[in-house]
């Protein structure tokens, strides 16, 4: 098949128009057209996702040509997201794998992990059980570990697929003897195991991503995020119902020292307006003051 590009140079420029004449949405780990192109360029040429001038005005071999054009095509008719394409998802400098049984890694909560919580704990190997809710693709559980390595981390979600894709993430990380993953609803398993005499947990901290787009915003979520998992995304009508349940039994299962953190990207404004009696701690990110807040758990209700 004849191609009118020869370069990597040609084909980058293309992808860029093509992207941005399909007015594509980015957000799952690129910002804009010209990064998502690279990336997925790159990726695709099995060449060093950082390193792309080496390489512009290299020559493409026809089936790399028609395997480009196969994936900037996709990209831009599909409107799948480019970590389902590659099958990989990077955050914070950590690679994930990822498909559609699980939403894209993209998780504010792990610029606050890289800093380890300062200035809200003093001493992070003293940080010894960490709780993950609705975990997902285990991503922010591999963070925690990482950040604090003496601790002992358990992730839940209530889907078994999402799950799977967790567990292969922790083992490829080598983390299965400090991450175990269970299947149930938010505290629910935990309540199990206490059934079956392993004791009472009590955690150091409690994270969690959960689904938090409130209905209107789920209805004019662009084509691109309709390919996550419905139920990562939704939380109801103001999109605090799992945030409720979380806060709610939050304080049972944390130290007296505890912290709870939680994202709720845009929601501050409804997350103010159902737990304005708190004392809700913003925490600064990179997108700002209002997508992450933690409570101090002598602050949550008992």
């Amino acid at each position: 098949m004849n191609h009118p590009f020869t370069t990597l140079r040609d084909f980058l420029r293309y992808a860029v128009s093509r992207f941005n004449e399909a007015q594509l949405s980015f957000g799952h780990g690129t910002a804009n057209a010209y990064d998502e192109a690279a990336y997925l360029l790159l990726h695709t040429l099995h060449l060093p996702i950082d390193t792309l001038e080496p390489f512009l005005d290299a020559t493409l071999l026809e089936a790399e040509r028609d395997a480009v054009l196969a994936v900037i095509e996709r990209r831009a008719t599909d409107r799948v997201p480019a970590a389902y394409i590659t099958g990989e998802a990077w955050m914070h400098g950590y690679r994930f794998s990822v498909d559609e049984r699980v939403i894209v890694p993209r998780s504010l909560i792990g610029e606050v992990l890289h800093d380890r919580l300062h200035p809200w704990v003093d001493a992070p190997e003293n940080i010894g059980a960490v709780l993950e809710l609705c975990t997902g693709s285990g991503c922010l559980a591999i963070l925690a570990a990482d950040a604090f390595p003496n601790c002992e981390v358990d992730a839940v979600d209530i889907s078994t697929d999402a799950l799977e894709v967790a567990h292969q993430n922790v083992t490829d990380y080598t983390l299965d003897d400090r991450i175990a993953l269970y299947h149930g609803d938010l505290y629910e398993p935990l309540l199990e195991s206490l059934d079956d005499g392993s004791g009472e947990r009590r955690y150091d901290l409690i994270i969690s991503n959960p689904p938090y787009v409130n209905a209107e915003a789920m209805q004019a979520l662009p084509s691109e995020y309709l390919h996550e998992p419905h139920l990562a995304l939704a939380g109801g009508l103001d999109g605090m119902d799992i945030v409720r349940r979380i806060i709610a039994d939050a304080r049972r299962w944390l130290t007296d020292d505890g912290i709870l953190l939680i994202e709720i990207g845009n929601e501050r404004a409804h997350v103010e307006a159902a737990f304005g009696g708190l004392d809700l701690t913003w925490v600064t990110t990179s997108a700002g003051d209002d997508a992450v807040f933690l409570i101090q758990a002598r602050d949550l209700p008992q």
